[in-house]
């Protein structure tokens, strides 16, 4: 099963006198050998890693669900005196990219106001996610789902909840660039359109927390059906490892009222611009049909459709018979 996510790809860095392994090589290990609370915050810092110079040991305690004792006692089992110890070492494996601003982002910072410093921080969040996202478009993983999404015979795609939007529009985008794409139907109630086909398939499905039974249930039935899997989901997720071949995790906690899924759209976003280019000039003339038959039967605002403008043609010629178009 492969996992990915919104990381760097650090190497080893040079300690005082030796090489270290990697901070990322050593969450790896506590997601092997580590005890049930080390693998979540394993797991956790792992999805969110573009995001952890942003985070506190309280912050992470929060989200995981375990005290902050616990997350410094971590720290300290992978080599690190406390979380602000271990965050001074990822400059090491990720640079100082994260921790640089431009000068709009400082003129924010010093602007003041009340809600100012939880802007500030969602907003340093939200631009590492997204180059985090970026990043993950030149793993081996992505190019590995942009290929089954160009190239399977069907492809089938399902959201819950909230996320249904995020599936409709993939679903709806997918269809602009090739044939075969279905939005499951969820009022259904029993996916037969993916779990009866006859002919190899891939499905994608969107969903965040709290996450709906379905969800997990389909990617399950799916996976025992013979169709491959893909999870697009949130950092929190905890079963998608065991019911996805491929699970895209993406931050999702902004400083902000909801969880944001923002990054979810983005991802597919850039996921539908790999297929593209996967499935080459083909798309073209089928993007031009698709154009052709959207202007033919609705019309664009600058081209009305054809039917449109012959009813327009008759109101204002009210002399013209109907006969006269025999």
């Amino acid at each position: 099963m492969n996992e990915s996510y919104i990381s760097n790809s650090p190497g080893d860095y040079l300690g005082e006198t030796l090489l270290q392994p990697s901070i990322r090589a050593q969450l790896e290990g506590a997601l092997e050998d580590g005890s049930k609370a080390d693998r979540l915050l394993a797991r956790y810092m792992l999805d969110s890693w573009g995001g952890l110079p942003f985070e506190t040991a309280a912050s992470i305690a929060r989200t995981v669900k375990v005290s902050e004792a616990t997350v410094g006692r971590f720290c300290r089992s992978i080599g690190y005196g406390s979380f602000r110890d271990l965050k001074d070492h990822l400059k090491h494996d990720m640079g100082d990219d994260p921790w640089l601003m431009s000068d709009r982002l400082q003129e924010m910072r010093s602007g003041g106001g009340v809600d100012s410093a939880a802007l500030n921080q969602g907003l340093q969040l939200e631009i590492a996610a997204l180059v985090g996202i970026y990043e993950l478009a030149g793993s081996a993983e992505w190019q590995e789902e942009a290929e089954r999404l160009a190239q399977a015979p069907q492809v089938f795609v399902a959201g819950f909840q909230t996320e249904r939007g995020l599936a409709q529009y993939f679903a709806n985008q997918m269809q602009y660039l090739r044939d075969g794409v279905t939005l499951l139907d969820l009022a259904g109630g029993n996916f037969a359109e993916v779990l009866l086909t006859a002919r190899p398939a891939h499905l994608v499905i969107f969903e965040a927390r709290r996450y709906s039974v379905l969800a997990k249930d389909l990617a399950h039935e799916a996976r025992a059906a013979g169709v491959t899997v893909t999870l697009i989901t949130d950092v929190f997720c905890d079963w998608g490892h065991e019911a996805a071949d491929q699970v895209f995790a993406v931050p999702t906690q902004f400083n902000q009222f909801w969880d944001s899924t923002a990054q979810m759209a983005s991802l597919s976003n850039l996921l539908i611009h790999s297929v593209f280019l996967k499935l080459g000039s083909e798309v073209e003339s089928r993007l031009n049909r698709i154009a052709d038959l959207y202007g033919r039967f609705t019309g664009h605002v600058d081209r009305p459709a054809r039917q449109g403008a012959k009813r327009k043609n008759h109101t204002q010629n009210p002399n013209r018979s109907e006969d006269d178009d025999h």
